[in-house]
């Protein structure tokens, strides 16, 4: 039984996580797969920070409840946490559209992002009871 709950809790993180790529992929005005198809670092090194980010969230959540759907609910809510630190972080540096850097390949943005959602990551999962 305990292999079975593993088994089934391990496919809902990957479904998560995968649902998660997607989303951040349509926040941006090119495709991304393209671009990492091209190489393109930057946009690899904001997936990563996103996938860690998530994956902090999911795990902690997993470990403090054996419920999917209590670690689904915290992948909405920290989800929506990284969404909204796009946004913010977009509005609070002005000179510097997000999505023209990645595209750019601008790495060092790249990076302060992907950091900027590990953050996030560890600071939602201090949430979680």
């Amino acid at each position: 039984m305990i292999f079975v709950n593993i088994l089934i809790s391990f496919i809902v993180i990957i479904i998560l996580q995968l649902l998660g790529m997607v989303i951040l992929s349509k926040m941006t005005p090119f495709n991304d797969m393209e671009e990492l198809n091209k190489g393109n670092v930057a946009v690899g090194l904001v997936f990563g920070g996103q996938f860690l980010g998530t994956a902090i969230i999911l795990g902690v959540a997993a470990y403090t409840n054996s419920s999917i759907w209590y670690m689904a609910l915290w992948f909405a809510v920290g989800y929506v946490c990284l969404l909204l630190s796009y946004w913010i972080f977009d509005w609070l540096t002005p000179g510097i559209k997000l999505s023209d850097q990645l595209k750019d390949g601008n790495k060092a943005v790249a990076l302060l992002l992907a950091c900027v959602y590990i953050g996030i990551g560890f600071a939602v999962s201090s949430l979680i009871i």
